[in-house]
């Protein structure tokens, strides 16, 4: 079968697609990615009083009154005591020497330390709209024009042709699209460490496939390559790095699946973005994965397909443009074929399992499986609008989905809770996110009012509207490396380098409220009509992605089965009446009024 998959693949960039990422040039353009970073702007250091302001503004909404005049003294004391200011020149001394001051840190600390499994707690999901192929052959075909599509891209990362994206006519960062392939995390005992192999003398040529929980290396370029050596003996240590490191070196990885369990036309979104978190356990699919490899392609043989990618490399929004990419690449019916070039037969990767082995691999199921039971997912594609509705009443989009979030979130909880949504930092160089912190003193002054019969809708109209401007306003802030979150988290890891004892503002029962996600979110847009989808963040928590498309909104809500108060299905419910209320709202309310 995978012989037939060789003959398949042919040389990637002999499409002229009409709709496509197209290369600013025809050949190479040595120096040209490196001359691009380094004329961006260096990420910025806030002012330390600003952000000590802007975190009392985000505490107010979710802490109590007395818990707010405690941190409201202990800001004081570190502003005025001196300790905030040595901390904050500290920062900007290392915001000088680096490139980043951020990057490394965040890399680290969000990623690579985090001792929690990629599973399910890191690593992102996408689901591709369901293909029609039925069978193996289907698959295969489908698979090939996939590697195609892929190896196309990959073309304008290797020249130096990858047009530069832009935001509001400033530039954006591109490092993170040269690290998504030949890339994978390697495990350590206290951190984890990224390697990427694109850069070495001899990039890979090769992806790795793998297929009823075996794995296969898969030439794609017809010219030599260089193996490690030849194994002088079976020694058990010496095949299993080999097959490993030809895993971590591959382009991507491409896992051919079995059909999903049976499931309704309404199911089947729920049931597909299962298997692009974690391949729905040890019976199932979850066997045919390698979680380290940053980006992996997922194609069942019953037309389910996606991708989940090892997040510490790189955000979500460099992974859609590959798929989307990828995705209109495919829909081309016409390529320039050229005469069929042999590529090596496909080589089974070997492993020894020794009882050790084993006896760890079982484990390993077992817990896979506990995580596989507790993550309760539910995709909804949400029909009444999408951002034509937000956009004809001159309304952030974004904004107006995160407003309905906070309402659903109070409908449920009658309280508000810290809120995560990521904001791409990618003015600046090496950019990654910052938050954009969605409860706010308007988002809940709103909420609260939106369900008393008391106010006139003409008030709440206005306070809708304040909270949608506030939230733009934050999203602004936060892009423009002017958000509170990673300038705390830079103050606080200056303090533990340099200082004998932490301040007491990160030691605060508030600072603590204010990294408690309950709603851990993300806008991802996408050409394509996809989701990603991600686990919550702490355990009484909710993951909710979305991607909004001109006349419908794809939503991702997950929660974990093993907290009583969450329930994902409940969430996605609440979630679409508080859209259809929005609208119904603003609709409803005679705009000569307003």
């Amino acid at each position: 079968m995978l012989g037939f998959l060789r003959t398949m693949v042919g040389k990637s960039g002999m499409v002229k697609p009409s709709c496509l990422v197209r290369p600013v040039a025809v050949t190479r353009i040595t120096g040209r990615y490196l001359a691009h970073q380094e004329s961006l702007p260096k990420l910025p250091v806030p002012p330390l009083k600003q952000t000590c302001d802007r975190y009392l503004a985000v505490l107010e909404p979710i802490v109590e009154e007395d818990e707010l005049q405690h941190t409201r003294r202990l800001l004081e004391e570190f502003q005025t005591g001196g300790v905030g200011e040595r901390l904050q020149k500290g920062l900007e001394r290392r915001a000088r020497k680096m490139e980043n001051w951020l990057s490394d840190w965040w890399l680290k600390v969000a990623y690579l330390d985090y001792r929690m499994p990629v599973v399910v707690h890191s690593s992102p999901g996408v689901v591709l709209p369901r293909m029609e192929f039925h069978d193996r052959q289907g698959q295969m075909r489908f698979a090939a024009k996939m590697i195609s599509g892929v190896l196309n891209f990959k073309t304008m990362i290797d020249n130096e042709t990858l047009p530069v994206e832009h935001l509001g006519g400033q530039a954006l960062c591109m490092h993170q699209y040269y690290q998504v392939l030949s890339s994978c995390r390697i495990p350590g005992t206290k951190s984890d460490s990224i390697v990427n192999y694109s850069q070495g003398r001899r990039p890979p040529s090769h992806i790795t496939v793998v297929h009823n929980f075996q794995f296969f290396v898969l030439d794609v370029y017809n010219r030599p390559k260089t193996w490690a050596k030849a194994y002088s003996t079976l020694i058990k240590d010496r095949t299993n790095k080999e097959s490993v490191r030809a895993i971590q070196k591959s382009i991507i990885t491409v896992c051919l699946d079995a059909p999903m369990p049976r499931a309704s036309e309404e199911q089947y979104r729920s049931r597909a973005a299962v298997q692009m978190l974690h391949g729905g356990g040890s019976r199932w699919n979850s066997g045919n994965r390698w979680f380290d490899k940053t980006i992996q392609f997922i194609i069942g043989e019953d037309g389910s397909c996606g991708v989940i990618y090892e997040h510490a490399p790189a955000e979500g929004p460099p992974i859609i443009k590959l798929i989307d990419h990828v995705v209109e690449y495919m829909k081309q019916s016409e390529m320039v074929r050229t005469p069929m070039v042999p590529l090596p037969m496909p080589r089974k990767l070997r492993f020894n399992i020794t009882p050790e082995i084993k006896n760890n691999i079982e484990k390993a199921k077992q817990n896979l499986n506990i995580m596989v039971q507790d993550l309760d997912v539910r995709v909804i594609v949400f029909p009444h609008f999408g951002k034509n509705v937000p956009k004809s009443h001159k309304m952030s989009p974004d904004a107006f989905i995160q407003i309905a979030l906070q309402l659903a979130y109070y409908r449920m909880y009658k309280v508000c809770c810290a809120t995560y949504e990521s904001a791409s930092l990618r003015m600046f160089r090496l950019g990654r996110t910052d938050t954009i912190r969605s409860a706010s003193i308007d988002s809940a002054k709103f909420v609260k009012a939106m369900d008393n019969s008391a106010i006139q809708n003409m008030e709440k109209v206005a306070l809708f509207e304040k909270a949608v401007r506030g939230h733009r306003t934050y999203t602004d802030m936060a892009i423009r490396g002017q958000a509170i979150d990673r300038h705390l988290l830079g103050l606080k890891l200056t303090a533990i380098e340099d200082l004998t004892s932490l301040p007491e503002i990160f030691m605060d029962t508030s600072y603590a409220k204010a990294l408690h996600y309950n709603l851990s979110t993300s806008q991802v847009p996408a050409k394509t009509d996809c989701v990603m989808c991600f686990g919550p963040v702490v355990p009484d928590g909710y993951g909710v992605c979305y991607n909004p498309m001109d006349e419908h909104i794809n939503f991702a809500v997950s929660a974990f089965n093993s907290c009583e108060d969450t329930n994902a299905s409940r969430m996605a419910q609440t979630l679409e009446e508080a859209l259809v209320d929005l609208r119904d709202l603003l609709e409803q309310t005679p705009k000569a009024k307003l």
